[in-house]
């Protein structure tokens, strides 16, 4: 039922979450997700393999470069996937188009085990290599808004960020599989055969570990707030996204920059960095990765749980002022050749960096009214990825091939930090505890339903925001009628 804001909030207005059904969606998600960020993820940690397979005839100093440029390619395709299925996400449903999702990059992974070297079949490889990567691209262009969308809008509100925050496990979970996996190969057979033809193994994986995922997901049930939208046919266009809810986008793409940036710094470039600018080797510098990313996943947990009692704006803050602080000393730590030094300065920075891994997958979706939810965050989370977050490896190798300054990733963390620090602490509203824009109060237990009927106007804290965007929107089709209709315009959802 639509309300106006002045209206008191009734039991049927009020969503009880069913416990056994959202485990079920965390779960089913996360594990896809995984899967998904596995097949993504291991083309990073062979970087420096398929450096020297696709592209043999550069000089060697530069094949990583050319390496992270065709990782870096594949997000050209993550804002065209991001619109296709963000607007199919909200007209047909998260749950269908995450299984299209999972399917796509598993067929895109094991083709590129598939594809012959430079060496037998000359450019036709690193072309056919950058195709597969942009299929690769286009899928997870809406992969991971819509595992985000769907956790958010399958769980309690009290309860959001600490449950949400499991999709970054499974995010973990697949580097630390993708890692583990390259790490020991590259251990069992050694870097010559790894270059020959090992390297292909973990991307023939992809197939068994798409299906897996499949099954998880095809088994999951559709949110009770994309539901609710399509028994009220409110979904928006993308003129509408654009139009009426830019500044959430604008929002949106700030925080998707610094996070993904130190996202991709940290779990992307520093194996490579670790080894290349460091000396530590393949084997060392993937292994001190995996064990940071292992340890990282309980304070993942930790952060979401802290989240929903503390707010999520003021560890997302606390962890931005620590990077700042702590990068300069964090990797004068890795530059002093001991390993334990190294792994202490990393997971300095990268349990600094769970705490936007804990509380984001929450606060993003929060973002956007539900008809545009999936759309407006998979367009902004990968326009702003694809042009900040993907480029990251490549930016800061070249940058670090031409200045020779082994500190400058030090200083690219700091400069990204402060940028995110203004735009968390003057544009993102703190949402923890609250509903989701555009959806009723969720709980997880009937005893909550008296607690939210007693404070109606905290329970559709969106309404003022909605008014002022619907007042706006009739002022754009006829001014003249504006005035007539400010009265009836709180009334409408």
């Amino acid at each position: 039922m639509e309300r106006g804001q002045n209206e008191q909030l009734t039991k049927e207005d009020i969503t009880i979450v069913d416990t056994k059904i959202a485990k079920k969606s965390i779960l089913g998600t996360s594990l896809g997700n995984a899967m998904e960020w596995f097949d993504f993820g291991i083309y990073s940690y062979l970087a420096v393999t398929i450096g020297k397979v696709f592209f043999p005839e550069i000089d060697p100093s530069a094949q990583l470069i050319y390496a992270f440029a065709t990782f870096a390619v594949a997000f050209i395709a993550r804002p065209i996937g991001g619109m296709f299925f963000g607007m199919m996400g909200d007209r047909i449903g998260r749950k269908k188009v995450l299984a299209i999702t999972l399917i796509m990059m598993a067929v895109a992974t094991l083709s590129i085990g598939l594809i012959p070297g430079y060496a037998t079949i000359g450019a036709a490889a690193p072309v056919l290599l950058l195709l597969a990567r942009m299929v690769q691209g286009f899928s997870t262009g809406g992969e991971y808004a819509g595992a985000m969308t769907f956790i958010a809008e399958s769980t309690p509100d009290k309860k959001r960020t600490f449950m949400s925050s499991f999709l970054e496990v499974g995010t973990l979970v697949g580097f630390i599989a993708g890692s583990g996996l390259v790490t020991l190969l590259t251990f069992l057979l050694g870097s010559e055969t790894m270059l020959a033809w090992g390297w292909r193994i973990p991307f023939f994986i992809a197939a068994p570990l798409g299906l897996i995922g499949l099954y998880f997901r095809s088994h999951l049930e559709e949110t009770p707030a994309f539901q609710e939208m399509k028994e009220t046919k409110k979904q928006k266009s993308v003129k509408n996204i654009f139009t009426e809810h830019w500044r959430s986008l604008l929002i949106c793409i700030g925080v998707v920059f610094f996070y993904n940036t130190i996202n991709y710094m940290i779990l992307t470039y520093m194996p490579s960095y670790l080894s290349e600018q460091l000396g530590f080797g393949e084997t060392k510098g993937l292994v001190l990765i995996l064990f940071v990313m292992i340890a990282m996943i309980p304070f993942v947990l930790l952060m979401g749980y802290w989240g929903d009692r503390i707010g999520r704006n003021r560890l997302i803050i606390t962890a931005l002022i620590g990077i700042i602080v702590l990068s300069i000393p964090a990797f004068f730590m890795m530059g002093t050749g001991s390993s334990i030094s190294a792994f202490l300065g990393l997971l300095v920075l990268s349990c600094l960096f769970t705490a936007f891994q804990g509380t984001l997958p929450a606060a993003l979706p929060s973002l956007f009214f539900t008809e545009v939810r999936y759309g407006s965050l998979a367009i902004t989370y990968n326009v702003s990825t694809s042009i900040f977050g993907g480029t990251t490896p490549l930016v800061v190798a070249w940058l670090v091939k031409a200045t020779g300054f082994n500190m400058l990733p030090a200083y690219y963390l700091i400069g990204v930090c402060v940028i995110g620090l203004v735009i968390v602490a003057l544009f993102v509203k703190e949402t923890a505890g609250r509903s989701l824009r555009g959806s009723n109060p969720a709980v997880e237990h009937e005893r909550e339903v008296d607690e939210r009927l007693a404070n109606s106007a905290e329970a559709f804290w969106w309404k003022e925001e909605l008014r002022k965007k619907q007042e706006k929107a009739i002022a754009k089709l006829d001014p003249s009628i504006l005035g007539s209709q400010q009265k009836n315009v709180s009334n409408i959802q």
